[in-house]
């Protein structure tokens, strides 16, 4: 009898450590697709470059590729701006993500959507695992990688999503404050879980 699939996605809070999770998921030797690769190659497509401009007006260079310097200008400076092109490109990232997925060959497959509650995407997923991790360790993880001040971290994680609210019995918890052997053990648990509920 032949399983049918299942599309995950994986999300959680700046320095949560979703990247970490889709890493092991990898190693597994699961497919994983994410939201920021997919942006990152839609931006090289002229008919998603031409409905940002036609929102956000003229973000391309002499030779009509995006600017990208120009364009995070814009969104940095006019919060407006940044609702406007999310709204612009988060069809064109769902559709081309949810797609590679369904096209992958595996019955479980997992998607990184960093915003996926704010934008009200969960419901195009079969399951979610949500990262959650302790604030302190999320602060020293941005900073890291970021070079952001400690005000400034928080100042971003205040104004996401609050994933204190997420219900455990709906979705499937990841609590990475152990090291790496505890984060890979949790996986496993939750694929188990899943192939048993196939």
């Amino acid at each position: 009898m032949t399983q049918s699939k299942k599309i995950i996605a994986v999300t959680g809070g700046i320095g949560s450590g979703k990247s970490t999770v889709c890493s092991i998921l990898r190693e597994m030797g699961y497919p994983v697709f994410s939201c920021d690769e997919i942006y990152s190659e839609l931006l090289d497509r002229d008919d998603f470059v031409k409905d940002i401009e036609l929102h956000l007006g003229k973000v391309t260079d002499c030779n009509g590729k995006l600017d990208r310097k120009k364009l995070a200008d814009i969104v940095f400076a006019d919060k407006e701006a940044r609702v406007t092109l999310d709204h612009t490109t988060h069809p064109y990232i769902m559709a081309e993500l949810l797609n590679k997925a369904r096209e992958a060959e595996s019955n479980l497959v997992f998607c990184e959507v960093p915003l996926l509650f704010e934008n009200g995407f969960e419901s195009l997923f079969d399951d979610v695992i949500v990262v959650m991790r302790n604030l302190q360790s999320r602060i020293e993880a941005v900073k890291k990688r970021s070079g952001l001040s400690e005000e400034e971290v928080k100042a971003r994680i205040s104004s996401q999503y609050d994933y204190s609210k997420i219900d455990a019995n709906t979705f499937k918890i990841v609590h990475n404050d152990g090291n790496i052997g505890d984060l890979q053990s949790t996986l496993r648990d939750i694929i188990n879980d899943f192939s048993i509920n196939f």
